[in-house]
Order: structure tokens, then sequence, then C-alpha cells
């Protein structure tokens, strides 16, 4: 898979931004607010419909314009493929492939893609949410109906938290919403244990080669393995934590409050790790995904750095670098092409960003 050209209307900084990807490596050079990052988000945006950086779509339209658009030109299998997407100021979107309306489903479905920003270094140290965002946009990547089963699981979450709020609590009602709950539930805990599990293998090799003496593990808050299992855990967990959820007039129990941690030499990596070694997994985690991305689908994901070079050392940054695969489609950020080794640089497109405009460097 490879993302041949991307054109961009109205997005972010962007007025008319059209950059062509002849090489599978582009690095994307500015100073710092000019819009650089603004390209590596649109293209993760098609293979999300959501920005990693804001939960409102309207904040992608440059001030003072009516819409933005996004289209590219990806070659999968090779077969092109165009993607357009626009949204505008009344919240009507319009989703295409190859000029032909379709649904977010079948869209999300052409372009993969490994994210790594600067934050995503400090996962470990984020919040339980943040991890559990990672570990659900991954899955989704490979499982696409995993997003149903989170959208299913989440409307009957919300229900449950409007019936909880009332002044009279229909207690039959509740516990029709709990088994509901305990049944989807389970099935996406048992997808997120079954990743976690692929994944960590390989994360385990990588960590081993970049910090030469460490050992990576990973727990994941749920003890029980198969779907019956999970689901009777839960199921008993909500009757116990019944009163709590009285109490706190929301849903206290199931995938939304799980937890990931991470375990360096069997040690709690957030809480005791030093910054070296946090980056070290995060790092680990990054391109296991992606090497979990490609296993999976028969495809390398396209890989977005947003100037994370600038934040590790030399031996992480060579270790990144190395380990990138020539088919993996590659693109960079980074304030200066001077932060690069010559090596690295041959048959490196790069484009000059600058207060949203883009020129291509000779």
């Amino acid at each position: 898979m490879k993302l041949e050209r991307l054109e961009l209307n109205n997005y972010r900084n962007c007025g008319k931004v059209i950059l062509n990807f002849e090489s599978m490596k582009t690095l994307i050079i500015g100073k710092n607010a000019q819009g650089k990052t603004n390209i590596l988000e649109s293209v993760y945006f098609l293979s999300d419909i959501k920005s990693p950086r804001t939960s409102n779509i309207a904040d992608l339209i440059k001030f003072g314009e009516e819409k933005f658009e996004i289209n590219a030109l990806v070659n999968k299998n090779d077969t092109d493929i165009e993607l357009d997407f626009s949204y505008n100021c009344e919240k009507k979107r319009e989703l295409k492939i190859n000029k032909v309306k379709t649904g977010v489903k079948d869209f999300k479905r052409v372009v993969k893609t490994v994210l790594f920003l600067t934050k995503d270094l400090l996962l470990l140290r984020g919040s339980p949410q943040d991890r559990r965002d990672w570990l659900d946009r991954a899955i989704s990547q490979i499982y696409p109906a995993y997003d149903e089963r989170l959208s299913k699981y989440d409307k009957i979450r919300i229900q449950k938290n409007n019936l909880l709020k009332s002044e009279y609590i229909d207690e039959a009602l509740l516990d029709i919403f709990n088994e509901q709950l305990a049944i989807t539930g389970a099935n996406i805990i048992f997808l997120r244990k079954k990743f976690l599990a692929e994944i960590s293998k390989i994360a385990t090799v990588k960590h081993k080669i970049i910090s030469t003496s460490e050992d990576f593990g990973l727990n994941y808050s749920c003890p029980y393995e198969s779907v019956e299992e999970i689901s009777d855990y839960l199921k008993s967990e909500l009757q116990k934590r019944r009163q709590e959820e009285f109490a706190r007039r929301q849903a206290c129990v199931g995938p939304h409050r799980d937890d990931i941690e991470f375990k360096i030499n069997n040690i709690d990596a957030s809480k005791f790790a030093s910054q070296g070694q946090q980056r070290t997994l995060v790092l680990s985690l990054k391109l296991s995904e992606l090497e979990i991305i490609r296993q999976k689908t028969g495809f390398s994901p396209i890989l977005l750095l947003d100037d994370v070079l600038a934040e590790l050392d030399d031996v992480r940054q060579n270790y990144l670098l190395k380990s990138i695969g020539e088919d993996t489609q590659t693109l960079i950020t980074s304030v200066d092409a001077l932060l690069f080794e010559k090596e690295f640089l041959k048959d490196v497109i790069i484009y000059k960003v600058d207060a949203g405009n883009v020129t291509r460097e000779v």
C-alpha cells in the first residue's frame, strides 16, 4: 500500500496543498506551528475519520472558510484508489471511493496508518483512557468489526448511565442493560487481550534489542481469558458494585474502565521507569503495532512520525530509522533535515512548510 498523492483544501491552516510521494520516504520540514503536523494528521484522518488532536471535526476547517476537503490517491495491490472526504460548517460530510459515495466503514478499510506523536512517548504516564484509545485504534485497523462492538457497547452504557441518573431507577431494566453490557463487554475485552498477547511477543524482542538487557511485560486489568469467563466475571462485578453505581450514578464496571499495566523487569513502568526506559517501551510498542498490522492485513501501514526523532537519543533514533522496512511508506516531520544522516536522506523527498504553504525542496 502506498499513498501516491495528497491534496488538501482549507484543511487547518492549509489553503490548497498538493503533495506527490514518488519515494517511500518523505521528510516534511519547517519551524514549529507552520503546519507540518497538519499534513500527517490529514493522512491519519483518512484511516480513522478522526483527528488525534481534536474531537470536533469542525476544528479542521480553515478559519473563515465553509468546508475542508482531503483528496488522496492510494495504490493497493497495483490498483489505484481515489479517496475524497469533505466536511462543511453545517456538519455535513461526504465520503467517496473512486468518485462513488460510500460509508465510513468501507472508507476506513482503504488506508492503514501508525501514528507516532511526541505525546505518545508519555503514553505510560498518561491516563487509562489514553492507553485504551491507543489499544482500540490499533485493534480496529486489524478487525474492522471491532469499531461496531465498541459503538454498540457505548450506546448501551450511555442508556444505563441515563437510567442511573433518573429519579426512578427501574431495576429490571438495569438488569437488562447489565446483561447486554456483560456480553458485549466480554467480546471487547477478549479481542483486547488477544491483540495484547500477539503484540507482546513482538514488542518483547524489539524491547530487548534496544534496551540490551531489560525484560518487557504487560498485564490487562481483567484476569480471565475466554469470552464466557470474562462475561461471568463482568456479571459478578456488576452485581458486587451495584450500590456503588447507584451512588455514583454511572457505569463503573466494564472495558470502558479497564487499564493496561506495562512492566520493565516485572516492575510497573508507569511508576518506576526512567524517561529513557519509557521511551524505549513505547518505541517498541509502535514498531510492533506496525509489524502486527502488516502480518494481519498483508499490507504495510503508512508510518507517520511527528517530530519524535528530536525527542529520542542517538541509540533510539538509529534503531527506529533502521527498523523501517523498504516496503513501509514513511512520512516524517522535523524542524530541519540536518537531524538526519546523509545515508538516510538518499531517495528522500523533502517538502518545506511555511505558514501552511508547501514547497518541494530540490
